[in-house]
């Protein structure tokens, strides 16, 4: 099985780089940049292995005796271990420029038995480093790279929280719908499921959560509705929790709103337990082309899918607002819930959702 990587630079990156020799040959030099243990804390627990990558001009020569770096380096990777840090491979290049070996990055001679091993998935793994030769080492191994700017939160958020979304194909019998989410998109998308009242509810969902959602669905109206919106709230859980991913730093609750007469409250928890409840007396039996009843088919459809729990009221008032102001309500608990907290790993003392 191949998993993320992430290729990081040593100084400058994790640690200060000396202005004056650019050499880390004591302990004195030795300095933390900031931020840059929790982060990779953050970033091994959603996923990543880790591996150090670095050029070190001249390493083993009487410039710069191994002795004096290996004082500095078993100290910093101490302290690392002790925190819970832990890297697969450290990666050194002892070369200058002028040898022309084949480590010294951006090359990838230090890396070539790893991606042989069929360990490292590409499309998902990084370089982080502050200098271009770590860029061009992205370049040349084929994955994205990113340049330290002094932030490693902010590489935190990018890492675990970006482009989270899910896509799902569901065809029976009785229906074909296709669902894409992606939670850091603002509102854009298409939706048609045959059903113009649905279509406007679903359109809530990508307003007021302010997502990238498309939603594409046939199913057989001929009979009624019920098939279509059941596999509808399905297939929208599974890809939801698609994209949620290893929930890491997100809000994980959240809202109550006035629909003109009414009042639509929505409690979600994004805790990976399904619950499901609706406190409603809906005042007709149909809002435009739907069966007011489908509207707790398909939350519930939806919440067990997403495994997420979810309890929504609405007061008693005119039917259209009841089920309108039900699914923004549901929109804007989604909008808080998924919302970036870079303050914490994960929103449970549990340590995982």
């Amino acid at each position: 099985m191949s998993n993320p990587y992430l290729f990081i630079d040593r100084d400058g990156t994790i640690i200060e780089e000396p202005i004056t020799d650019k050499q880390v040959d004591s302990l004195e030099k030795l300095a933390f940049l900031p931020g840059v243990i929790p982060a990779l804390l953050q970033l091994q627990a959603a996923g990543y292995r880790l591996v150090m990558v670095s050029n070190q001009d001249g390493l083993g020569t009487d410039s710069f005796p191994t002795a004096d770096f290996d004082i500095a380096q078993d100290k910093m990777m101490d302290i690392m271990q002790s925190q819970g840090i832990s890297f697969d491979e450290v990666l050194i290049c002892p070369h200058f420029d002028e040898q022309n070996c084949d480590c010294r990055k951006p090359k990838t001679g230090l890396l070539t038995e790893l991606m042989r091993s069929g360990k490292v998935d590409l499309a998902r793994s990084y370089v982080i480093g502050d200098r271009q030769t770590d860029i061009g080492l992205a370049q040349n191994l084929c994955c994205e790279g990113i340049l330290y700017d002094g932030s490693w939160p902010a590489i935190v958020t990018k890492l675990t929280t970006a482009n989270r979304e899910g896509r799902v194909t569901r065809n029976t019998k009785e229906t074909q719908i296709d669902v894409a989410i992606n939670l850091d998109q603002t509102k854009n998308g298409s939706i048609d499921t045959g059903l113009g009242f649905f279509d406007h509810m679903l359109d809530q969902i990508r307003t007021h959560a302010n997502i990238g959602l498309n939603i594409k669905a046939k199913g057989d109206l001929h009979i009624d509705e019920h098939h279509l919106v059941e596999d509808i709230g399905i297939a929208l859980g599974v890809a939801l929790k698609q994209a949620l991913g290893t929930k890491s730093q997100i809000a994980r609750y959240g809202f109550a709103l006035p629909m003109d007469e009414c009042k639509a409250e929505a409690q979600i928890d994004l805790s990976g337990r399904a619950s499901f409840v609706l406190n409603a007396n809906f005042s007709r039996e149909k809002a435009g082309d739907l069966d007011v009843q489908m509207v707790e088919h398909f939350f519930k459809s939806l919440s067990d899918n997403a495994a997420i729990s979810l309890i929504l009221s609405v007061s008693d008032g005119n039917c259209h607002h009841q089920v309108e102001g039900l699914f923004k309500a549901f929109s804007r608990a989604l909008r808080m819930a998924v919302a970036q907290d870079t303050t914490q790993q994960t929103a449970s003392s549990k340590g995982c959702l």
